[in-house]
């Protein structure tokens, strides 16, 4: 099934996910899901894929922990000057694909996928995971503030701390890179394999 992306301005709930679909499925619940009360409505980072200075292609482990649940995937980003693309598998299976040419964002999902799983949340934290950061407080909303500082990048919202991303070196989508997400309660843990 080929869907696009409509803009949605917020997450839905969450109840009886795992009874949904298969574990493996569940598992790519994620990080996109939050109920209407806990948090409002995601950034929606929409970067051209060229800002990211770099043309890359890597396999990653994802191990994302919310609570006290953890639930793994390996994706494929490949990223170049006219889109990015990224595949995620769970258990070998491919559960879901997602290009962007910096103005369409088309996917490809699993039938059993949730709903919950949104791929411009995907997008999102990768961009803000990867992309420079004078690129995405350029698009930022007024009174959001990016910035890096030494192997941490910050995120903040009129002063508080939504997110931290720690890196374990540079450049940015080699070794290990660990997103806590605040906002959304979830830590995004990202082990790039090696050269």
């Amino acid at each position: 099934m080929l869907h696009r992306y409509q803009g949605r301005t917020e997450c839905f709930a969450c109840p009886g996910l795992r009874k949904a679909a298969p574990p493996p499925l569940a598992a790519l619940a994620l990080c996109g899901c939050a109920t209407k009360e806990d948090v409002p409505a995601r950034l929606g980072l929409r970067l051209a894929p060229a800002a990211l200075g770099e043309t890359i292609s890597v396999q990653q482990h994802l191990t994302v922990q919310r609570g006290s649940s953890n639930n793994d995937l390996d994706a494929a980003p490949e990223v170049d000057a006219n889109k990015l693309t990224l595949v995620g598998l769970a258990l070998g299976m491919r559960v879901l694909s997602l290009e962007f040419d910096g103005k369409e964002l088309t996917e490809w999902r699993h039938p059993m996928l949730p709903s919950q799983v949104r791929a411009a949340d995907v997008l999102e934290d990768v961009q803000l995971t990867l992309w420079p950061a004078a690129d995405i407080a350029r698009a930022l909303p007024a009174g959001w503030q990016i910035e890096d500082r030494g192997l941490r990048r910050t995120l903040r919202r009129e002063g508080e701390v939504v997110a931290t991303i720690d890196y374990s070196g540079m450049p940015r989508w080699k070794g290990k890179a660990v997103l806590d997400n605040l906002r959304y309660k979830y830590r995004l843990t990202i082990e790039s394999a090696g050269d």
